[in-house]
């Protein structure tokens, strides 16, 4: 049985990774919503635009849209899109593959987290 000074340790730290899974969970609901409201004036899930099409592109090589007129940089790159590497890519596009053309970043990282989550169900 636990004595309380062991529960007085324990306990603060329970409940504080607790609060932090909680803050950090993904929500492709709000990703969409997100999506809708900062990306479709240059993306499209389904059509290049400005930007390439998002379908389909957790699990796809980076710049491997075909019809789309990637930088160099993005085509050459060896980059699978992931979830986290889409977080990366919005928090800072450039430093994660200098000489892309994506002008845009997100500066909340939940905002990323949701907008990333929200690009993994587009299947």
């Amino acid at each position: 049985m636990p004595t309380k000074l062991s529960l007085i340790l324990v306990l603060p730290f329970a409940v504080l990774s607790a609060s932090l899974s909680t803050s950090v969970s993904a929500d492709a609901v709000r990703g969409k919503t997100l999506y809708e409201n900062r990306c479709i004036g240059c993306h499209s899930v389904e059509e290049n635009r400005v930007g390439p099409k998002h379908r389909g592109v957790v699990g796809r090589k980076a710049g491997s849209v075909k019809d789309y007129d990637y930088s160099s940089a993005l085509k050459a790159s060896k980059i699978v899109w992931d979830v986290a590497l889409l977080q990366r890519w919005l928090t800072n596009p450039e430093a994660l593959i200098p000489g892309q053309r994506m002008g845009y970043s997100v500066d909340e990282a939940k905002d990323r987290l949701d907008l990333a989550e929200y690009l993994a169900t587009l299947k």
